[in-house]
């Protein structure tokens, strides 16, 4: 863990170069921003603003714009982005089911490999789809093992575990990047308010998983409340027991997603169990091992293009695709002196970053997501990443990728009924004592603005209203404004 840390500190201080092309700060807060601070009992020094033009209109404003802050998950601003130029638009994952011996009679004489490239999107879906695809390759059961080839993908030894708040691991947004991930290690489980009691459907329906209901049954109501259903986990990697406690209507229904089991058992067991609903079978074990050279492929499933994935990373904030396609960054780029792909991720985007002469003076990156208590930028120098991904060949593809105010993704319900709905694609960043955006806008005129807004305070939870008035501010703007105490 010291180790760790001491890398990153020794990253902070390389960057710490030449000072970036605007000195100083320039411009005040917007009155409505500084108004909106003031009723969250916010001080002006919690918030950092920066604003640029990108179509040679207006000045651009910076305020608090080189304070070194955590920006939360607006950091998958710069894992996206990086992506799209260091991988490609088209850079997709390959998953494949490969056998060792020959196909008699429907029997496959070997084991069956199911090798994996490191997919952030390797949904149930696309698995069944794969399985499908080896059932029409002739193989109706396989007489050895279900091995599980890993990504090649290095994770950091010495990677510190996110201090979470909330005490539950079995949250979808902590599952952690895994060379076998697949399906982001999920478990959905529905509760139904039947006659004869309340019954639990659990999809993948996996045999490691065990349900403990104890939810009871309530009568019939006109209109269903919030139900009253607590969940507890005991997980201990290769087997799991969900106890659900509470009670439920009939007629009404609850969903829960949630995580559960290290990801070798999981998608082992994933592709045991849907195998087994297509009548298939596997008569040895499950085991994680490298191939002999005499394998063969059966089938395969390419996954979306990056351009999809990164929609999906940005849109709703996935902190582990995030995190995949930060070490996939890093497996492709990496060097013999990188000890692993989070530090070679964390070269390559900063040599890249150089080239585009955003010469960042606090940038930390731990693994991309904004999952992070130490990770670090300043508002200055994402608004300038924003304004070089204006210039980018993806431009489009980059910018598409983010939410679209009060339409969707992590911004669907913010800034309805106001002039900036529909104007400004926006990723957002919450942790505990953070709230952040990020993003391109538009004014009044029509012309687009890169805008970076990020709040450190351990009263950031109050920040919302100020972040929004940053982009009414934005759309309000005369051709040579900045803002005002208007």
């Amino acid at each position: 863990m010291r180790s760790f840390l001491r890398h990153l500190v020794s990253t902070t201080a390389m960057l710490t170069l030449a000072t970036s092309v605007w000195a100083a700060d320039s411009g005040t807060l917007p009155s409505t921003v500084k108004q909106s601070l003031d009723a969250a009992k916010l001080p002006n020094d919690a918030m950092s603003i920066a604003a640029i033009p990108l179509e040679g209109q207006g000045m651009a404003q910076f305020v608090n714009a080189d304070k070194i802050v955590n920006p939360a998950s607006t950091m998958k601003l710069v894992t996206t982005y990086a992506a799209l130029e260091l991988l490609g638009p088209t850079y997709s994952w390959r998953s494949e089911l490969l056998g060792t011996g020959p196909i008699s009679n429907g029997v496959l004489e070997g084991d069956l490999i199911f090798r994996t490239s490191g997919d952030p999107k390797m949904t149930i879906e696309r698995m069944w789809t794969l399985l499908r695809d080896l059932r029409a390759a002739g193989v109706r059961e396989v007489a050895g093992d279900l091995v599980l080839q890993p990504a090649d993908i290095r994770l950091p030894a010495d990677a510190v575990p996110f201090p979470d708040d909330g005490n539950d691991p079995s949250k979808p947004f902590l599952v952690e990047p895994d060379p076998l991930l697949t399906n982001l290690k999920l478990l959905v489980l529905s509760s139904y308010g039947e006659s004869n009691g309340v019954r639990i459907h659990l999809e993948p329906a996996l045999p490691e998983v065990t349900i403990n209901n104890q939810l009871r049954l309530l009568a019939p109501v006109n209109s269903c409340p919030w139900p009253n259903v607590t969940y507890g986990i005991e997980d201990n990697g290769s087997s799991a027991t969900i106890t659900l406690v509470g009670a439920l209507h009939q007629g009404c229904s609850v969903q829960r997603y949630m995580s559960a089991l290290d990801a070798p058992t999981y998608t082992g067991s994933m592709l045991r169990t849907l195998w087994r609903d297509m009548g298939g079978a596997i008569r040895g074990t499950t085991r994680v091992g490298q191939p002999p050279g005499k394998a063969r492929q059966l089938a395969y499933s390419d996954s979306p293009d990056l351009v999809t994935v990164i929609r999906d990373i940005n849109k709703f904030s996935n902190n582990t695709m995030a995190r995949q396609l930060f070490l996939t960054i890093g497996r492709e780029t990496r060097s013999p002196a990188d000890l692993d792909d989070q530090r070679s991720a964390v070269r390559s985007i900063n040599q890249w970053l150089g080239s585009k002469g955003i010469q960042p003076t606090a940038l930390i990156m731990e693994n991309g997501s904004g999952l992070s208590r130490i990770e670090r930028m300043t508002a200055r120098d994402m608004a300038m990443l924003l304004q070089q991904a204006w210039k980018s060949p993806y431009s489009a593809e980059f910018i598409a990728s983010l939410p679209l105010a009060a339409m969707d993704g992590t911004m669907r319900r913010r800034l309805r009924n106001t002039s900036v709905a529909g104007q400004a694609h926006i990723k957002t960043g919450s942790l505990r004592s953070v709230r952040a955006i990020a993003g391109i806008t538009r004014d009044a005129n029509g012309q687009s603005w890169a805008v970076a807004a990020i709040v450190n305070h351990p009263a950031a939870g109050a920040s919302r209203e100020a972040l929004d008035r940053v982009l009414t501010d934005v759309y309000r703007r005369a051709p040579t404004d900045i803002a005002t105490n208007r």
